[in-house]
């Protein structure tokens, strides 16, 4: 680092000099020796440093933004602590990991905990038994450690818009007494909204390279379970699309269906039923973004894609939902059990074309998808449908910024906390002719384009010591589409 400066300075010496001596050099030669030091001088700084005055540049806001935007339908409120912490707290030994759908037990969630924990992988699981998780919860919302926040993906959401004084925000969902206590001003909750009792969602938190007996974790992350009954029945849908004619939203942003595989497979199908005819009644002219999160039904995830996708117009997702989506639909690359660490690019690229080709918005099918904002922890990419969404390279860069700040919980990107984790090369694709692309830190959004479908990629500035990583994903897709223009048609 001490050679840098040194290098740094004696450059700026050397450009004081020029100027100094510039009267007795050519204009030309002068020019020259100007431009040669000052790229120097640029090289010098880190890579960091290069992609945040990149960003800050690149990132503009939309010629025709958003006024109002109505968020729902899962609300709750996060009880955060260490994963570690409480499991010892609950007496809990470490044991071998192993993958639940749903947690019955104490020692299913053990067992969940160590599997995801060993992977650094996110999810979120529905704890069954009601008696058990409220004996759980309690010890996690006393524990000295324990902090209280905004939870669920909708409120998180509206939460983040919410920063925005020029937005009026409504979010509809089950929201109890200590969660409207913790939303901001900026946020309106219909009556109907309220409920005498929060939700409670359990965010265990660990860090990258924490201990648990023989387990280590990769990257920080954190592993959510909860007891949701009002969020799981989507209880406050039909509450939400009935205010959409008062409130007069110009976006609107759908999140929870994750929360219904709690339910039993009759019930679900039906909620989901209901859930199409409800979304299906939302003006054809305000665009819907649908945030997906960890699930673990493919039939579900697969009922999803087919009857929920080709009604609204974008979705975000990360690389956990975005593997299981094309293992649940036989898509591209469905054959991989799972990433091995940071998720290669060329087949992400592939399965997000796939989606759009065969879900997207084409002449010969009835589907209003045109946009994708995927995330994960060392990149995001933005892919559109061409003709239908703008400013997206500010988008991108937008999101990823955020990811930055809020990880490290601070307000601008500080480079002396945060590292580049992309991969510096890397090709656009695995199934077709692909482009080989390396990365300029100047030039941090790479654009490339396939068949009517624009890619926008750029790296993510990873927090060395994060300080909260739940609800890291709502952020990064509020800010995403706060920085997004949809063309009308």
């Amino acid at each position: 680092m001490w050679q840098r400066s040194v290098c740094v300075g004696l450059l700026a010496l050397a450009l004081g000099y020029l100027c100094v001596l510039g009267p007795e050099l050519p204009p030309a030669a002068l020019r020259q020796l100007s431009a040669s030091l000052l790229g120097t001088l640029r090289r010098a700084r880190s890579l960091e440093a290069r992609t945040v005055a990149a960003w800050q540049a690149a990132i503009v806001r939309p010629a025709r933004g958003w006024a109002r935007v109505a968020v729902g339908v899962n609300a709750c409120v996060d009880v955060v602590l260490s994963g570690v912490k409480l499991l010892e707290a609950l007496g809990l030994e470490p044991s071998d990991g192993k993958n639940h759908a749903v947690l019955n037990s104490r020692q299913d969630l053990r067992e969940a905990f160590s599997h995801f924990m060993e992977r650094g992988a996110a999810a979120e699981r529905f704890f069954s038994d009601a008696e058990a998780f409220q004996a759980i919860a309690r010890a996690a919302s006393e524990h000295p450690a324990a902090q209280l926040y905004v939870g669920g993906n909708a409120a998180l959401i509206g939460q983040k818009l919410a920063t925005n004084p020029d937005l009026k925000i409504l979010l509809c969902g089950p929201v109890g007494p200590k969660l409207h206590e913790l939303l901001d001003d900026n946020v309106v909750v219909p009556p109907e909204s309220m409920q005498e009792r929060d939700e409670f969602h359990l965010i265990l938190e660990y860090q990258a390279g924490e201990q648990w007996g023989r387990v280590r974790a990769p990257t920080a992350n954190r592993f959510i379970f909860s007891h949701d009954l009002s969020n799981g029945a989507l209880n406050m849908l039909e509450v939400f699309v009935s205010s959409l004619d008062e409130f007069q939203p110009d976006l609107v942003v759908l999140s929870g269906l994750h929360m219904m595989e709690g339910q039993s497979k009759e019930m679900r199908h039906r909620r989901l039923m209901e859930a199409v005819a409800s979304i299906s009644d939302i003006p054809t002219d305000i665009p819907i973004h649908l945030e997906l999160a960890s699930m673990t039904d493919q039939d579900f995830m697969s009922n999803i894609m087919h009857q929920v996708f080709p009604l609204v117009n974008s979705i975000g997702l990360n690389e956990q939902e975005l593997l299981f989506l094309t293992q649940s639909a036989s898509g591209p690359h469905a054959s991989l059990a799972s990433w091995s660490g940071i998720p290669d690019v060329g087949m992400v690229s592939d399965i997000l074309f796939w989606i759009l080709k065969e879900h997207g918005k084409a002449a010969e099918r009835a589907s209003d998808l045109t946009r994708i904002h995927f995330h994960t922890l060392a990149y995001h990419i933005l892919v559109t449908v061409d003709g239908h969404w703008g400013n997206q390279a500010a988008a991108v860069a937008a999101g990823a910024r955020a990811a930055g700040t809020q990880a490290c919980a601070t307000d601008t990107i500080d480079t002396s906390k945060v590292f580049l984790k992309a991969p510096l090369e890397f090709v656009t694709s695995h199934t077709e002719a692909p482009s080989k692309i390396s990365l300029d830190p100047d030039k941090p959004v790479v654009h490339w384009h396939r068949e009517g479908i624009s890619f926008h990629f750029t790296p993510v500035l990873v927090c060395k010591d994060p300080v909260r990583t739940v609800g890291l994903g709502d952020a990064i897709s509020a800010e995403g589409l706060l920085y997004s223009e949809v063309y009308p048609h």
